[in-house]
């Protein structure tokens, strides 16, 4: 059943954009926009940006980009009805009765049965763990100094160098092979059909919050490559949204949480007795993963590996904390590399220890720098305390910089007066953000002739949405057929028709696309502009000479179809095109 229009703007007017989001991430105010880190990458620096004017979100990194319905659609795996319900629900606007039923029950029950089948899969691989096909797992795990109970509390198994066994148990318990496929458990191969994707690898099952089981990792046995494979990401399973053993962490009443990089350092250190530990799965730590985290304590402490790339993830992951006002601590593991060993060698009390004097994440990242530079050197001391300072010129909270430059002055030896001046000269240097904001595009002599002709079709609805003033002035000169590209010809019918009705509304414009893709480029078409516009003056040039481009992209397009020429049309638009250049556009001061 599909909702009227009208029902679905209802939904979106009242779930306003920037407090969506900002429930799902901390969002902080730029200029007239709003930024956040983004959840749809690697992101460590604010990429993406929110217009509340045109509720609309963009990743100028990503390049992801939509409507409220978009972003929740996109963060939460749903389909684009089951995000109007979610929206619908928060917004207290009641839907039909069999509105819900009718759109999400199969895609439920479809979900249900993947779930069921990485289930029936994990109970398969736990018990060849423990048969004689998988003595060379167990023997592994016991090398490991696991014991019995842990490996049943994690549910740990095998799956063994034949890999079709598990394949033909998941048919016999009457799973399908798109089902297989779709649970992430097979893969299809043209010679030799279905077959497992996991063979000759210790398994670790992968559970969500309510402890169902979702996906797996499994480590080689031997020298196989890689030495660590998980599932893809499916309809059940989103690397970014889950973490490891957090159906145990979620419940174990402690004010803090240990982040991991891997499997068996989570489960070391529970079987070590911190059952509050936790890690990413199989890829770096996520904006998303810090977003369920901050739901149940306020501190996280990373126990990472202690050497340079496990450094490295650590700055990171406390960074990306910071940004979700969660409060990091980098516990030492030297002198060894990671939990799993140091617990091995120097036992539960030490590692406790350990905790105790872990070092606030920013104070272990200047530390890292620290050792950059030869600080016998007064010129790299120098170099060094203008490094710290830049840093310190992040943090937009005044208390917080205060008392960061405190610590910071203290651990590097220098005034408090000292730092805090450079502090302020990183500031006042116009440094911002690394971070793509809104590109302030133009048409650059390098780019591909087509998508010069898409730009600057982009940066003309950018402006009419932006400045409807503009619109009365120009709809005599410009109409939708001028638009080259097939899909912001689209967009600017309904633009151009809706602002003749007094309407501007690009988040509604994006729902007439139900494609992802579509969707952030119909996003790119109201987020377009040209670098270094100061003011209206600036604007009202531009526009006349956009619109002549377009006019003339229109003109050449013509000429270039093959299509038979109406002589007296194209005169008619060569004369148009000519007389462009004399209008005059003027905005509202």
């Amino acid at each position: 059943m599909y909702l009227e229009q009208d029902i679905i703007d209802q939904i979106q007017q009242n779930n306003d954009i920037v407090d969506v989001i900002n429930e799902y991430i901390p969002l902080t105010k730029k200029g007239a926009n709003y930024v956040c880190i983004c959840p749809f990458h690697s992101d460590t620096n604010p990429s993406l940006t929110v217009s509340r004017s045109k509720q609309l979100f963009k990743c100028f990194a990503c390049g992801e980009g939509g409507n409220v319905v978009s972003f929740v659609r996109k963060y939460d795996g749903l389909s684009f009805q089951e995000a109007l319900k979610v929206l619908a629900d928060r917004s207290g606007i009641a839907l039909p009765e069999n509105y819900s039923s009718e759109f999400s029950k199969e895609k439920r029950d479809y979900k249900e049965r993947l779930i069921a089948c990485n289930t029936e899969a994990a109970r398969y691989y736990y018990a060849s763990l423990r048969s004689p096909r998988g003595e060379k797992g167990l023997e592994y795990f016991k090398k490991r100094k696991l014991s019995d109970e842990t490996m049943r509390q994690f549910g740990l198994g095998y799956a063994s160098i034949d890999g079709a066994e598990c394949i033909n148990y998941l048919k016999s318990q009457g799973f399908t092979d798109k089902e297989i496929i779709d649970s992430g458990l097979g893969v299809y191969d043209e010679k030799k059909g279905l077959r497992s994707k996991f063979w000759n690898r210790v398994m670790f099952p992968i559970k969500n919050l309510g402890g169902k089981v979702i996906a797996f990792g499994g480590r080689v046995l031997g020298d196989g490559e890689p030495k660590y494979l998980n599932s893809q990401e499916t309809q059940v399973f989103n690397k970014s949204n889950n973490l490891y053993a957090f159906d145990i962490v979620r419940n174990c009443r402690k004010d803090h949480f240990i982040l991991c990089e891997g499997y068996m350092d989570v489960i070391a250190l529970h079987q070590a007795g911190f059952n509050n530990a936790t890690a990413s799965l199989g890829t770096a730590f996520t904006p998303g993963q810090a977003n369920i985290i901050k739901r149940y304590v306020k501190d996280v402490y990373l126990s990472y590996d202690s050497d340079g790339p496990g450094v490295k993830a650590a700055i990171r992951a406390a960074k990306i904390c910071r940004e979700f006002g969660l409060s990091c601590k980098v516990i030492d593991m030297n002198p060894y590399k990671d939990p799993d060993e140091f617990i091995k060698n120097l036992g539960a009390a030490e590692y406790k220890k350990r905790i105790d004097e872990a070092k606030n994440a920013f104070i272990f990242e200047i530390g890292t720098i620290r050792k950059q530079y030869d600080l016998n050197d007064p010129d790299a001391n120098t170099r060094y305390a203008e490094e710290v300072a830049m840093l310190l010129s992040d943090f937009k909270d005044e208390v917080t910089r205060t008392n960061y430059i405190r610590a910071c002055a203290k651990e590097m030896g220098v005034s408090e007066d000292a730092l805090s001046k450079l502090v302020s000269q990183a500031a006042s240097s116009g440094r911002k953000y690394n971070v793509s904001t809104e590109p302030k595009s133009g048409i650059h002599s390098d780019d591909k002739k087509e998508d010069g002709k898409t730009r600057v079709e982009q940066i003309m609805l950018t402006y009419l949405s932006e400045y409807p003033a503009l619109y009365p002035q120009i709809k005599n000169i410009l109409s939708p057929e001028d638009f080259v590209d097939e899909t912001n010809r689209a967009i600017a019918e309904k633009l151009f028709m809706d602002m003749d009705n007094g309407i501007v509304n690009p988040a509604s414009i994006v729902n007439m696309f139900e494609d992802a893709e579509r969707q952030s480029k119909v996003t790119d078409s109201f987020t377009t502009y040209i670098n270094g516009l100061s003011d209206n003056s600036d604007v009202e040039t531009a526009v006349v000479d956009i619109i002549y481009q377009i006019k003339n992209n229109a003109m050449e397009n013509m000429k270039n179809s093959g299509k038979p020429i109406n002589p007296t049309a194209f005169m008619k638009m060569k004369k148009e095109l000519m007389e462009i250049k004399k209008i005059k556009i003027k905005l509202p001061k």
